[in-house]
């Protein structure tokens, strides 16, 4: 089987908690292994700019001549007028992982509401490449929409049959935002956070969920793949959910976020399925980390994790490692 995986997390372990038939053994979590570099601040060459903007869900990959891509979301601006959601997409390169400070390049897409996003809507990109194609996944606010490029910087947007850019969604008023895509067999997980308000039960939470896909096109129904969280209620409990499949262990790592800012927090689950983490139950918990919106790099060999900075006006990134415990 072949699995692939882009993370960047900003991690720092709290606690660690083996529970069920894994308590007997020893089981690898993830660690920071070293500094925190910064990659990116919270600029103000852009026509939206505020004091109140705050660089937040984003993505890392590398682009075909062999430069460093990082795309934000950039939330609290002044974009989408005055019924938008005030979020862009903002561009950085960077020509080492390594580097420090890399360097800005504006504003690398906005909602379009022709193809019926919402203005100011744009959340959370996320990136892979399949053969020589790099496809972006990203949130208009209410659908999971999906864009591609053959160099890794411009993206087009991929429309369906009625010319909107929407793959699916929960429902109105649900959100379903946060793409990550990981590579199960010959098979395309796609796994993002919405609201539930399906059942009183729920409480308008936010869930984990996750479609499977042959051809990146065409996605089967949704399912909840991990709900409740002993940490946080409500509807941002299970924020960006990030999915890892670690060869040594042999089991697939969800990471899912709780709070941003200073008191930032990410709960990490283990797993040999990669459609269940756990309904209501925290027993595939392994460890807790001050993190937010965590993604997980793997380049020559080596892990890497990029994060939010707590201050939420910068993204950083420092080396992973995976120890026993």
């Amino acid at each position: 089987m072949r699995h692939k995986s882009t993370l960047v997390v900003c991690i720092v372990v709290l606690s660690t908690t083996v529970c069920g038939d894994e308590g007997s053994k020893q089981v690898l979590i993830p660690q920071i292994d070293g500094e925190w570099w910064q990659v990116a601040g919270s600029p103000m060459d852009h026509k939206y700019a505020t004091e109140r903007q705050q660089p937040v869900d984003f993505a890392v990959w590398q682009a075909a001549d062999g430069t460093w891509q990082l795309w934000s979301c950039i939330r609290n601006t002044t974009a989408g007028g005055k019924n938008g959601k005030t979020r862009f997409f903002y561009r950085w390169e960077g020509k080492r992982l390594t580097d420090t400070n890399w360097k800005p390049m504006g504003i690398a897409m906005e909602a379009d509401a022709s193809f019926g996003e919402t203005p100011g809507g744009l959340q959370a990109p996320h990136v892979i490449k399949v053969g020589k194609t790099y496809l972006m996944f990203y949130g208009d606010w209410v659908n999971i929409c999906q864009a591609t490029s053959k160099d890794g910087k411009k993206f087009r947007r991929q429309t369906r049959d009625n010319g909107k850019t929407g793959m699916f969604n929960e429902g109105d008023g649900e959100h379903a935002r946060d793409p990550m895509i990981l590579q199960v067999g010959d098979r395309y997980h796609c796994y993002y956070t919405a609201h539930s308000m399906r059942s009183p039960a729920s409480n308008h939470r936010g869930l984990n969920y996750c479609r499977v896909s042959a051809d990146l096109r065409n996605w089967s129904s949704s399912k909840v793949v991990a709900e409740g969280s002993a940490y946080r209620t409500g509807p941002y409990c299970a924020e960006c959910p990030h999915v890892v499949y670690h060869p040594e262990s042999k089991h697939y790592y969800l990471f899912n976020t709780q709070r941003y800012g200073r008191r930032q927090h990410t709960t990490v689950f283990r797993s040999a399925d990669p459609l269940n983490f756990g309904i209501n139950d925290n027993r595939l918990e392994v460890a807790t980390l001050l993190v937010a919106a965590p993604e997980i790099i793997l380049h020559d060999g080596r892990y890497y994790i990029a994060s939010l900075m707590p201050s939420l006006k910068g993204i950083q990134i420092a080396k992973l490692k995976w120890v026993k415990k």
